[in-house]
């Protein structure tokens, strides 16, 4: 996720792919869900796989917020 460029965006399943463990896409979920540091490991920038936003700890208005800012 780190390498994740400001500006772009990574799917819960390739990043588990990343992680060796295409499958475990719900458990990256619940990873970004407990994310204590949301700007420094920037965990709005995981997205479902249908393209559209999913959850966001803080509110899914800031991480639109965070992601139209970074575009």
């Amino acid at each position: 996720m780190y390498n994740t460029k400001k500006g772009s965006v990574i799917t819960y399943k390739e990043l588990a792919s990343k992680a060796g463990n295409p499958k475990a896409y719900r458990a990256v979920g619940n990873l970004m869900k407990n994310n204590p540091l949301p700007i420094i490991i920037p965990c709005h920038r995981v997205i479902k796989s249908d393209g559209s936003i999913g959850k966001f700890s803080p509110s899914i208005k800031w991480k639109k917020y965070l992601l139209d800012l970074e575009r």
